[in-house]
């Protein structure tokens, strides 16, 4: 499911509301009001309860956020391999995150591998191909699978055009059906013997790749507009400030 930031904001604040007490049919009546249009009151309120540099390296972070390509991971066994994917995708500044679970019946993040990576990511799950495909697209993302070969490769494709990057399972690749829904293929080259790259190596490269692209291209990463800047800012202040639901409950008063 890909949810707009507000909605995800709301759920923030109704979660920092109920866990100081705040009765829930009250949660339910102030937490989408307080989210719609109040996204900088939230972050003028959290403000002043962090740090000067804990803030500036949280409003960086939004500001460099892109959520033009999404990386999707399809299937993964290795639930750390997930994490991995997490840490890499989050530290070159990605705000979008697919999981397709596929046979596997949870996913469960590493804290250890992940280092807290999924905290500042915006996380969607789906059960299968069938599922995720029609969600990306109705998103405008475009479908590309990666491959271990006869892709195009990976540095000719435009990633300044919205595109969920899809990794497939340590065994298998992308599954069958995502294939044959896909918009195009792109392949890592490999000059050496051998045929593919642990999926998080490949994950880290291709969106490094990415990353790369479209700082060439377009002279930046981070394409949020100021509306979903300030939605996400608020959304990290409230992530970040421990006792956030004391001083939410506080600016209801």
């Amino acid at each position: 499911m890909i949810r707009s930031p507000f909605e995800t904001l709301a759920e923030e604040v109704a979660r920092a509301l109920l866990s100081v007490g705040r009765p829930r049919a009250r949660v339910e009546l102030e937490a989408p009001h307080l989210a719609a249009g109040g996204a900088a009151r939230i972050a003028a309120a959290l403000a002043n309860h962090l740090t000067p540099s804990r803030k500036a390296r949280l409003d960086r972070a939004v500001e460099l956020r892109c959520y033009g390509t999404v990386p999707v991971v399809e299937g993964l066994a290795n639930l750390g391999n997930v994490s991995a994917v997490m840490r890499s995708a989050e530290a070159l500044g990605y705000l979008g995150f697919g999981i397709i679970t596929g046979p596997v019946t949870k996913v469960k993040v590493s804290d250890r591998t992940s280092t807290g990576a999924e905290r500042w990511l915006d996380v969607w799950r789906w059960n299968d191909a069938a599922e995720a495909v029609p969600a990306l697209r109705r998103a405008g993302y475009r479908i590309l699978a990666t491959v271990p070969d006869g892709g195009e490769p990976i540095e000719a494709v435009d990633f300044t055009r919205p595109a969920a990057l899809v990794f497939g399972n340590e065994e298998e690749g992308v599954s069958s059906g995502l294939l044959a829904s896909a918009d195009g293929c792109c392949t890592i080259p490999m000059d050496g013997l051998t045929r593919s790259l642990n999926i998080s190596v490949a994950a880290a490269l291709a969106l490094y790749q990415a990353r790369s692209d479209r700082l060439r291209r377009r002279g930046r990463h981070g394409d949020l507009d100021e509306e979903w800047k300030e939605t996400w800012r608020a959304i990290y202040y409230l992530r970040s400030v421990p006792g956030a639901g004391a001083i939410l409950a506080r600016l209801l008063l």
